[in-house]
C-alpha cells in the first residue's frame, strides 16, 4: 500500500506547511486540491507545485506566494496545493532534503496586501486551534 502514496510538502491556506503522505491516482490528488490539477513548474529542480486549475477563478482562498530568484513576486497560489517531485511520467517523493527545504521556504501561510509597489505577501504565524 505504501507504493500507491507519496511524500509531499501540503499547503493549506491558514496553516503551517507540513509532511504529508497523500495518494497517487488523479481523483485522490484532485480531492487534495478541490477540482482539476495543475502543475506549476517555479522550480530550478525538477520540482513542481500542483495547485487546482481555476484556483483564482473560483475564489479559493490565496494561500502562498511563489518568489524568483531576486525576490520577485511571481505567483500567488489559490486553495490547496502540494509540493513533489516530477522528474518522471508520474508525481513522484521529494527527497528528504528536498521536504526540509521547501516545508522551510513554505512553512508560513501569508496575508496579502496591496502596496504601492505592487503586492505583498505578509507570512503569519497561525494561533494554535485557530487555523482556518
Amino acid at each position: 500500500m505504501e507504493e500507491d502514496k507519496m511524500t509531499v510538502i501540503l499547503l493549506e491556506p491558514g496553516k503551517l506547511a507540513r509532511i504529508e503522505k497523500i495518494g497517487r491516482s488523479l481523483h485522490e490528488l484532485q480531492q487534495i486540491v478541490g477540482g482539476g490539477i495543475e502543475a506549476a513548474y517555479y522550480f530550478p529542480e525538477k520540482v513542481c507545485l500542483v495547485c487546482n486549475a481555476e484556483g483564482k477563478v473560483c475564489g479559493l482562498p490565496l494561500n502562498r506566494a511563489v518568489y524568483g530568484r531576486r525576490g520577485e513576486l511571481l505567483d500567488i497560489i489559490a486553495g490547496t496545493a502540494f509540493i513533489c517531485d516530477c522528474r518522471g511520467e508520474d508525481f513522484d517523493s521529494l527527497s528528504t532534503e528536498q521536504l526540509a527545504r521547501y516545508k522551510k521556504r513554505f512553512l508560513y501561510p501569508e496575508y496579502f496586501v496591496r502596496t504601492v509597489e505592487g503586492i505583498m505577501g505578509v507570512p503569519y504565524r497561525p494561533t494554535a486551534g485557530r487555523e482556518r
